[in-house]
């Protein structure tokens, strides 16, 4: 997109940040975003190198966005998820890497010590992000513990009125930046062993006992501006900054998980609507053939698909910011909070994939937001939750309700599910069959996929509902319906390939070529 011709307002400052009407507050932040990015400095120059230049998150922390996280009684703008949402879609248009450094803090640190943490310790923490621009992040993953994390090996133990907290962490986004961490660990009983609930920990790096070790910087394949890598975390920490569970450690993780999983459209949506206002630009500009490459009708097709994206997303924002708040317990939303993040990261990938075949050999330069995209987004599909694996854990939870309900009939049920019931009547003819309650992985996997959709088409429809632009409802829903016809077809096909692990025998195409 040509940002010569940029309109550069200056930020409205002098007036109380609570006070402040959040379209002014976001729009103080576009202008700044557009000032660091577009005069001070090259976005596409900043994004090939490590780290962000300090003058850019100086210059942006500065109007202090991550007011949004903060509740209104000490300082903040009251924990309004629909702001957080909002703030991820306007920085997610000029860097992917600064909204996910957004979201980090506020999803995985501020909202979670909102609710969780003990009076005592909010004031101080919240008035360091306000007044000194400290930031926050989360660490759960190990390096033997993925996916896997319930396993988690870091322990902790009850010492001398603290707890001290011993194990290895890793790609947790912020690493070395942030000034806070949650940490998470499971306790150690006076047998040794691990027990099975874990618990959370508020970490001040800059306090006595409570340094985190950097034994290494990741090169991360994409989102250069964010660091990553590997923590040793053996650090005592007060009582007073462990957070307390309403029920159990286990359903406060879940609970703060879904409701990060619940804000990724907000990162996804600024993404998205800025590779199809650079796709569509291109698609005007550049001359195919004696005609504009925006009239030929696969170009046309992959466009429609953006823009269908771009729709998607909105319908999902809107359904978060009514749903996601911190006032809600989320714990038990699995299926639409994981539906959400896994068709949302796959959107994002995808349209990186168009913009960048629609631009050509252009976009893949590693300075160009297309080619750039599709390594930047690609971790989404991975992170908080690999998208295999919540695809799989939907069917799983599927099957589950459908046994409990004693109701064997896709259709039947999903008539009748509170998330599905009014895209069920459009896609009756797919699934009006009876369901193998024992399908392979592989096929759980393929209807995750499905059913995600379903539930999109869902949110779609309501968005609709409310007055948004019925030409792009009609796109997106056109759109998803053609992805569930495939995906249903993909499903229906018997597929039970398998790995010839000694494959090289006999089979050296050499030996059947003319040679």
């Amino acid at each position: 997109m040509n940002q010569s011709n940029l309109n550069i307002e200056k930020p409205v400052t002098g007036m109380d940040i609570q006070e402040m009407p959040f379209v002014l507050f976001l729009n103080n932040l576009k202008a700044r975003m557009k000032n660091v990015f577009h005069v001070r400095a090259d976005i596409d120059q900043i994004a090939v190198s490590r780290g962000m230049p300090p003058f850019v998150m100086r210059e942006i922390m500065s109007l202090n966005p991550l007011a949004v996280g903060i509740p209104a009684e000490y300082g903040g703008r009251g924990c309004v998820v629909g702001e957080s949402i909002a703030l991820l879609a306007a920085a997610s248009y000029e860097s992917l890497a600064l909204s996910l450094t957004f979201g980090i803090n506020s999803a995985l640190f501020l909202q979670p010590v909102a609710k969780y943490a003990q009076e005592d310790a909010k004031a101080g923490i919240f008035n360091r992000f306000l007044n000194q621009q400290n930031m926050g992040g989360l660490m759960i993953t190990e390096p033997g513990f993925g996916s896997d994390a319930l396993n988690m090996q870091t322990s902790f133990q009850e010492k001398n009125g603290k707890y001290h907290l011993q194990g290895t962490k890793h790609w947790a986004g912020l690493t070395g930046w942030a000034e806070f961490w949650l940490l998470t660990a499971r306790e150690m009983s006076h047998s040794g062993d691990l027990k099975r609930d874990i618990d959370f920990f508020i970490c001040d790096v800059n306090s006595p006992g409570q340094q985190i070790v950097v034994e290494e910087f990741y090169e991360n394949l994409g989102l250069y501006q964010i660091p990553y890598g590997r923590n040793r975390l053996d650090v005592e920490i007060p009582k007073v900054q462990k957070l307390v569970p309403e029920t159990t450690g286990v359903k406060m993780m879940l609970d703060l998980l879904h409701r990060s999983r619940m804000q990724f459209p907000g990162m996804a949506m600024g993404f998205v609507q800025r590779l199809l206002d650079e796709s569509i630009a291109h698609a005007n500009q550049r001359q195919v053939g004696g005609r504009s490459l925006f009239t030929y009708d696969q170009v046309q097709q992959r466009l429609s698909k953006l823009q269908a994206s771009y729709t998607i997303c909105s319908a999902m924002c809107a359904n978060s910011s009514e749903k996601a708040g911190i006032e809600n317990d989320l714990s038990l939303i699995g299926f639409e909070a994981n539906s959400v993040k896994s068709v949302v990261t796959d959107l994002m990938q995808e349209a990186a994939q168009s913009a960048t075949q629609l631009v050509g050999a252009q976009a893949y330069k590693l300075n160009h937001i297309a080619g750039r995209g599709i390594t930047d987004s690609r971790p989404f599909q991975i992170f908080e939750g690999s998208n295999d694996i919540l695809y799989a854990q939907i069917s799983e939870s599927l099957v589950k309700m459908m046994k409990k309900t004693k109701e064997s009939n896709l259709f039947q049920f999903l008539k009748n599910f509170d998330l599905t019931s009014k895209s069920a009547a459009f896609l009756k003819e797919m699934f009006d069959f009876e369901l193998d309650m024992n399908l392979p992985q592989r096929k759980m996997v393929e209807l995750g996929q499905v059913l995600g959709r379903v539930v999109s088409f869902e949110m779609v429809i309501k968005l609709g509902e409310k007055g948004f632009r019925s030409d792009l409802i009609s796109n997106g829903l056109s759109m998803l319906n053609q992805e569930i016809t495939s995906l249903m077809s993909s499903f229906k096909h018997e597929n039970a390939t398998f790995v010839v692990e000694d494959y090289l025998d006999q089979s050296s195409w050499l030996n059947f070529a003319p040679v």
